[in-house]
């Protein structure tokens, strides 16, 4: 992510600003009566609790609103700003608000009451339900307008605002669910047998944010120094990542993709001569191959060989990612265009853009930040199934630079999305919170350890600012999967696995919940494409949280462990049906003696207790099970389907 210079400019003269200014007020078109965007035609708005509405308009007018019987008046302020509540109501819709001042009014239609959930995090939460690896049986099935989302735009600001940059809410059916929050999707139809509400998702996320930027600069205490120091390394960063990209570009750098003009392909043509063009491997992002910091288009270019059998078979262009969006020709013909970085292509090449003999392959690459390029290994796909792979070396030219755009290292400073995407809404009324996140705040165990304090300061600073403070709303989150490569030796002192034991300490906060999805990652895929099961499993978590039903929402949870001469005698908190195993051979489990030499051990589930040991531990002082960023054969499961969570018997 790049700033314009002039924009930086502006950035540091608000330094110059008390800490935590106030929100900044967005004055309507002629002071007419305005509302926020989220109170828009579709919205859902939460049951049982006052309705607080809010908006702008001239100065001392009096402001009047009406929801079906319900009305409640306020008069604005010198600013224009005004506030009131209207009564609660419980579930129920369709009804119409009208808000009205002596000279204008506004009104929103398809109003329903029901539950309002807040989807939040980074990308696993972001992930669309048309990237799930159900996505064509969920999209077949969704029929239910009551189920409804509100998408906050992508979007920061360096202070407090009182309104979104844009979004409107979308129905779950079948022409829209597709762009759902994946999670939050299927967190809502599992919940459905069980709360026949409406329920309305607004779905503030943002792939690869980290923890600091969802949390204000009071909660974290940040003086105006500090923040000042932060937008000076920022700036100074800017300034590296934009003199490395003219190093290697030219001082001029292109602002125009000379590879494809008024449509026409010119980089994609067979005949072009890319021999000056750089060499780059793929798989693998471009930041990590000389072009750190370059968000943009780059185009990619390789040749192969076929034959005339392969031709009669018919080929199709496979890979699995793309970051973010892509078109991709063969031969000058394109073959197929994707948008959007956690979608696999399949291209089925047309037979007239094939021939026998060197095939050149150009496949034009944007980027809107974050990393870049064909990042999964790429393969033609002949008609009888065999596979062959096109991966190595291939040419690498930049087709446009984009300079100034919201892109991943903004979504990585200190409380700027929460000023934009979290502060507007706040004055909502809410059910609760589901969050997803913690995988950027995982890169190493400093960081994994300070996430314990920044998240419980999260949940508290949150339910301090919303409606109010009226409420500790229930604040549920999913525990981070298994992802990478599984360990041969366990590691002591694995990143993934302390981040989770970090986020499990926020169960000690009131209407807290978590989903353990350790069994649901991917080693290759940090976003798991079962969706499904993570929304299944969360729902059961918010029916015991939320809505206060009986119901048995978690799998295996350690206790104690004793020792009998080289045996860990592990004990598990009561679970429904007692303890089973998914799979022949019980695994995930740890062992180490006083040298703190962790070894991967044997285990065996006795009734309701787990017996672990290991010839190369004589005497064993620590247990621990699934501690590892991706503890493969961890199965160790309850009775009720849900697996067990992973833990640590020392603190070592």
């Amino acid at each position: 992510m790049l700033f314009k210079s002039a924009r930086f400019t502006m950035a540091l003269l608000a330094l110059a600003r008390p800490t935590q200014a106030q929100p900044s007020r967005t004055a309507s078109p002629a002071l007419g009566l305005r509302l926020p965007r989220l109170f828009s035609d579709g919205v859902v708005l939460q049951r049982d609790r006052p309705i607080t509405l809010w908006g702008w308009t001239g100065p001392g007018s009096n402001v009047v609103a009406q929801l079906g019987l319900s009305s409640a008046h306020a008069r604005s302020d010198a600013q224009g700003s005004w506030t009131l509540a209207l009564a609660a109501r419980p579930a129920g819709g369709p009804f119409r608000l009208v808000v009205r001042t002596g000279t204008d009014s506004v009104v929103v239609s398809n109003v329903l009451i029901g539950d309002v959930w807040v989807a939040s995090g980074q990308s696993n939460m972001e992930f669309q339900v048309a990237s799930a690896a159900n996505a064509a049986e969920a999209i077949a099935e969704a029929n239910d307008s009551t189920i409804r989302q509100f998408k906050v735009p992508n979007s920061w600001s360096l202070s407090p605002e009182e309104d979104l940059a844009g979004g409107s809410w979308a129905p779950g059916d079948r022409e829209h669910v597709g762009a759902f929050s994946a999670v939050a999707y299927f967190f809502v139809r599992h919940l459905r047998p069980n709360v026949g509400v409406p329920i309305g998702i607004i779905n503030s996320t943002w792939g690869g944010s980290n923890i600091e930027t969802w949390i204000s600069r009071e909660a974290q205490h940040l003086s105006d120094s500090a923040w000042a120091t932060i937008q000076q390394g920022e700036a100074a960063r800017d300034r590296a990542v934009r003199d490395s990209l003219r190093a290697k570009l030219g001082a001029t750098l292109p602002d125009v993709d000379s590879g494809l003009v008024n449509g026409a392909a010119r980089w994609a043509d067979a005949a072009l001569d890319d021999h000056s063009w750089d060499d780059i491997r793929v798989p693998g992002y471009w930041e990590g191959q000389g072009y750190p910091g370059l968000d943009g288009i780059a185009w990619y270019r390789t040749a192969f060989t076929l034959d005339s059998s392969e031709i009669r078979k018919g080929l199709t262009l496979s890979v699995a990612a793309i970051d973010d969006d892509d078109i991709a020709w063969l031969n000058g013909v394109e073959i197929g265009r994707t948008n959007g970085y956690n979608v696999e292509r399949r291209y089925r090449i047309p037979g007239s853009a094939l021939r026998p003999g060197r095939n050149v392959l150009a496949i034009r690459v944007s980027d809107g930040g974050g990393g870049g390029g064909i990042n999964a290994a790429p393969s033609l796909i002949v008609g009888d199934g065999a596979q062959r792979s096109i991966e190595g070396i291939w040419k690498f030219k930049v087709g446009r630079v984009t300079l100034g755009t919201d892109g991943q290292h903004i979504n990585k400073i200190p409380s700027v999305l929460y000023n934009k995407m979290i502060r507007p809404i706040l004055p909502l009324a809410i059910k609760g919170v589901l969050w997803y996140q913690g995988e950027s705040n995982a890169n190493n165990v400093q960081q994994a350890v300070a996430y314990q304090a920044q998240f419980k300061t999260l949940i508290e600073s949150w339910r301090h600012d919303w409606n109010g403070g009226r409420a500790s709303f229930p604040f549920l989150w999913v525990q981070l999967p298994g992802f990478g490569r599984p360990d041969d030796v366990p590691q002591l002192h694995p990143a993934w696995a302390i981040q989770r034991e970090s986020m499990d300490a926020a169960l000690t906060l009131p209407s807290t919940g978590r989903a353990i999805a350790i069994d649901l990652g991917d080693a290759t895929d940090i976003h798991p494409k079962n969706k499904e099961d993570v929304g299944a499993r969360l729902a059961l978590v918010g029916r015991r949280v939320a809505y206060g039903d009986h119901v048995d929402d978690s799998g295996p949870v350690y206790r104690s462990f004793t020792v009998q001469v080289d045996t860990a005698i592990v004990s598990f908190s009561p679970t429904a049906g007692g303890l089973t195993t998914h799979g022949d051979r019980l695994g995930g489990f740890a062992l180490a003696g006083e040298d703190k030499q962790f070894v991967w051990a044997n285990a065996r589930v006795v009734g309701d207790r787990v017996y672990v040991w290991s010839d190369r531990v004589a005497a064993p002082r620590a247990v621990r099970y699934a501690w590892a960023n991706n503890p493969e054969g961890a199965n160790l499961f309850g009775a009720n389907g849900l697996p067990a969570a992973p833990f640590r018997s020392d603190r070592w």
